[in-house]
């Protein structure tokens, strides 16, 4: 086996699912041919472990630049759409307004709940006519009501 065909295997293991199998295969390969079966046994062991470890460094790598991509881009987060949803919702509440965006019709009895007055003790008001201007109430230069 040629060194180039070494590193490819090692760049598959790194990247791809390593199976026990593969990597008694990549051990033996690595080792002298009358290594001890327990040697390569350990080689096998640590080439997943080291396998699984660049798989979650290289998943987590590409994790952090792509949402710096997408932070540079203005695209919002999930967590920041949540809490913009939260506090949309908290203002339509606020300001009497319903999740469709409607004003919330009130009623008569919700009316006369928020008011405390009820049908029985409501009271008629009544609204008076301003009273005839006089001459003293008028501006400068203003004819008096008569």
């Amino acid at each position: 086996m040629s060194r180039l065909d070494d590193v490819r295997k090692t760049i598959e293991a790194t990247l791809g699912t390593m199976t026990p199998s593969k990597a008694q295969q990549l051990a033996k390969s690595y080792l002298e041919p009358d290594a001890a079966k327990e040697q390569v046994a350990r080689a096998a062991g640590d080439i997943l472990e080291w396998s699984q470890r660049n798989r979650e460094r290289v998943r987590d790598m590409i994790r952090r630049e792509i949402r710096a991509q997408l932070q540079q881009v203005g695209v919002a987060s999930q967590s920041e759409l949540d809490a913009l949803k939260k506090r949309v919702r908290e203002l339509e509440r606020a300001a009497g307004m319903t999740a469709s965006g409607r004003a919330r019709t009130v009623t008569k009895k919700t009316a006369a709940k928020k008011t405390g007055a009820s049908k029985s003790g409501a009271t008629k008001t009544t609204t008076r006519k301003p009273a005839a201007r006089t001459a003293s109430d008028a501006p400068a230069g203003a004819p008096a009501a008569g």
